[in-house]
């Protein structure tokens, strides 16, 4: 259980309790698409797997998926680096971020621009992740010769939020999964 001055997860430098959990009570709190992805890496780092797979867009199906989040929630996670956000002229949101984490002896990052959809929850408007993109960019070291990859760590199955292995730079379950 988080102290009350513990520093929130997402870097913020907020107290946790100014932060982000106050959305891990209350998802429609989050008023940007940048506060639902600080507060779902804020959940992974605290293991708050039910957060994670409600804050899924309904499309998602997240539920069906509750055993890999919570794989992915139980990882080490290290840091989080928020790159850019915004809200698109059709009210669209994307988050562009490096996410870190060890797997055994290894760091790994998780570069993502992510992209969020605001829609009715009850009474109220909510912030969703609906799927992402690994960017590529212009001047980026080849994987091969960085110590830190730019991709999850890689299992015998491929998650659906885990590259796809084709190369097409999308994720898994919008490219051939």
């Amino acid at each position: 259980m988080p102290t009350p001055t513990q520093l929130c997860p997402c870097g913020s430098q907020k107290e946790l309790a100014n932060c982000c959990q106050p959305i891990h009570q209350v998802p429609t709190r989050a008023q940007h698409p940048e506060q639902l992805m600080r507060a779902r890496y804020s959940a992974h780092v605290l293991g708050l797997v039910d957060f994670v797979v409600a804050t899924y867009h309904p499309s998602c199906e997240a539920e069906q998926y509750r055993e890999a989040i919570a794989d992915s929630v139980h990882s080490q996670w290290l840091g989080l680096e928020v790159i850019s956000s915004e809200i698109a002229d059709n009210g669209e949101g994307f988050v562009e971020f490096k996410a870190y984490y060890q797997d055994g002896e290894e760091e790994f990052c998780l570069h993502e621009r992510s992209r969020f959809l605001r829609e009715p929850a009850g009474n109220e408007m909510q912030w969703y992740y609906i799927d992402g993109e690994y960017p590529h960019q212009p001047n980026e070291v080849p994987e091969a010769t960085v110590s830190v990859s730019t991709v999850p760590a890689v299992s015998d199955k491929v998650g659906r939020n885990d590259p796809c292995p084709c190369g097409s730079g999308k994720k898994y379950k919008k490219c051939c999964g």
